[in-house]
């Protein structure tokens, strides 16, 4: 996965972090918990606020 995989990155948060209300999630910690995914391959910091955004968002259409 990259960064750019947006809705691959809110699936894989949302199986792993399921009792989590991503709408609380600071993006410190989502950026943390993106980069240990499974599968996750990308650059660190190649991430930036709209896109750790994008991911929050999928995830909370995920998750509702």
């Amino acid at each position: 996965m990259k960064w750019t995989d947006v809705h691959q990155v809110a699936i894989a948060l949302y199986d792993k972090y399921p009792d989590t209300d991503p709408q609380y999630v600071r993006f410190t910690d989502l950026h943390q918990w993106v980069t240990a995914l499974d599968g996750f391959s990308d650059d660190p910091s190649r991430s930036n606020e709209k896109i750790l955004e994008a991911i929050q968002m999928a995830w909370m259409d995920e998750a509702s």
